[in-house]
C-alpha cells in the first residue's frame, strides 16, 4: 500500500549549502521531519552545482518519511548570470543594466525546458525573453 501524503514544501535551497538554519529547519520541523537527513541527502545530490540556487519539492508522508525532487534554477538567476549581474534593474522599464544575447536565451529556455508550461522552444524563448525585460535587461538580437 501506498504511504499516505501529507504536504508538500517547496522550497529554493542553494546547491551543496542546505543546513538546519531557516528556511529549511522551520519548514520541515512542523512536520517531524528529519531536518539532518533531508541536509544530507540535498547536499549530496546537489554537490555538483554548489552555490546555484535550485528549488527543491519536498513531498513529506504520513509516517514523516519525505522525498524530494529537484527543479531547475529559476530563470532570474541563469539570466543575471549570463548577464554577469549581481542584481536585477531597480527600475525595469527605465534603466537597462545590462545585455544577453539571443543564443543565451535559447539556451536558458532549453534548460527550464521542463519546468516552464510549453512544450516549444519558440514559446519558452519568448517566455524567458519577458523575464529578461522584467529584469532590465536587454536582449540584442531579439524581437
Amino acid at each position: 500500500m501506498a504511504k499516505k501524503l501529507i504536504t508538500r514544501v517547496k522550497l529554493q535551497v542553494p546547491a551543496g549549502q542546505a543546513n538546519p538554519a531557516p528556511p529549511i529547519g522551520p519548514a520541515l520541523g512542523q512536520h517531524g521531519v528529519n531536518i539532518m537527513e533531508f541536509c544530507k541527502q540535498f547536499n549530496e545530490r546537489t554537490k555538483d552545482r554548489t552555490g546555484t540556487v535550485l528549488p527543491v519539492v519536498i513531498s513529506i508522508f504520513e509516517d514523516k518519511t519525505f522525498t524530494f525532487i529537484l527543479k531547475s534554477p529559476p530563470v532570474a538567476i541563469l539570466l543575471k548570470k549570463a548577464a554577469g549581474l549581481a542584481k536585477a534593474s531597480p527600475e525595469p522599464g527605465r534603466t537597462t543594466i545590462g545585455k544577453v544575447t539571443r543564443a543565451q536565451v535559447e539556451q536558458i529556455a532549453r534548460e527550464k525546458m521542463a519546468d516552464l508550461n510549453t512544450t516549444r522552444l519558440d514559446r519558452a524563448v519568448r517566455l524567458v525573453e519577458g523575464s529578461a525585460r522584467s529584469m532590465g535587461l536587454e536582449v540584442a538580437g531579439g524581437v
